[in-house]
């Protein structure tokens, strides 16, 4: 049993059981900009052929409507798509996706599909920085708004925290998961991307590599570091200080469209 990942940049995955076929997106930001430092490898009819989309917030680099749109229009397209129960009304009207096709989540609730078993979990971040960092509860009428997910697929159990820092009660409710494979945001939090840029910021490599360690996970994948230069996270600082503190974790760094596929553990 095998699944393999294929970075599409920024955040975005896809996973996919070789096996069953069965294909998961994570955050796909495909959306080709002059602002990008490279163009995803992906595009609206890898989407819609998936069986399903997941989007952790609604920040455009993790929720792209104008490529989700075009994957709807797809001939053939029968993917559904995954979000916070917040964004369920928004997405319907700006994607042309049925409602059936469109399912709102929140944490608790997990969701089984053939080959697929996907754990929502909370992730404190913000829509604007006057509003972070919380789980956006105070904007959606006590829904969190702001998503992680822990999913199986091919026997292998990952955790793609969206955007995130972390928060009490985050490493037992991870923990109980058991994922092996850890994506996380390595850009930190900066004063003036805040104060400047009103961007939203998340855990720094040291609290990557805390998180990692401390959910038991054996492999920490770095994403949100590189697709734009002025959001910039560094990976020679994660993998330092992974090999001074945590010699047993590894630290995977994806190349540009590059797939990695992960045996399931016996």
């Amino acid at each position: 049993m095998t699944a393999e990942l294929w970075w599409l940049g920024q955040s975005g995955f896809r996973v996919r059981d070789p096996d069953s076929g069965a294909t998961i997106f994570l955050d796909p930001f495909l959306t080709p900009s002059d602002h990008r430092s490279w163009q995803a490898p992906a595009g609206p009819a890898d989407l819609a052929q998936a069986d399903i989309v997941l989007a952790s917030h609604e920040h455009t680099d993790h929720l792209d409507l104008p490529t989700l749109k075009a994957a709807a229009a797809e001939s053939g397209s029968r993917f559904t798509l995954v979000v916070p129960e917040p964004l369920v009304d928004r997405v319907v009207s700006e994607t042309g996706l049925p409602n059936t096709r469109v399912l709102g989540t929140q944490p608790g609730a997990t969701i089984d599909r053939p080959g697929v078993r996907i754990d929502p979990v909370p992730a404190r971040h913000g829509v604007n920085v006057s509003d972070s960092y919380n789980f956006g509860e105070q904007l959606s009428n006590g829904l969190v708004r702001y998503l992680g997910y822990v999913v199986e697929i091919g026997g292998v159990r990952l955790y793609h925290a969206g955007d995130c820092i972390p928060y009490d009660g985050q490493i037992d409710r991870l923990g109980e998961l058991q994922p092996r494979i850890a994506l996380l945001p390595i850009n930190g939090r900066d004063f003036y991307r805040e104060t400047e840029r009103n961007l939203v910021g998340n855990m720094d490599p040291r609290e990557a590599a805390r998180i990692a360690n401390d959910i038991g996970a054996s492999v920490l994948i770095p994403i949100h570091w590189e697709l734009f230069d002025h959001n910039r996270g560094f990976p020679r600082d994660l993998v330092a200080f992974v090999a001074e503190r945590y010699p047993e974790l590894s630290v995977l760094i994806f190349g540009r469209g590059a797939r990695h596929t992960f045996v399931a553990q016996q």
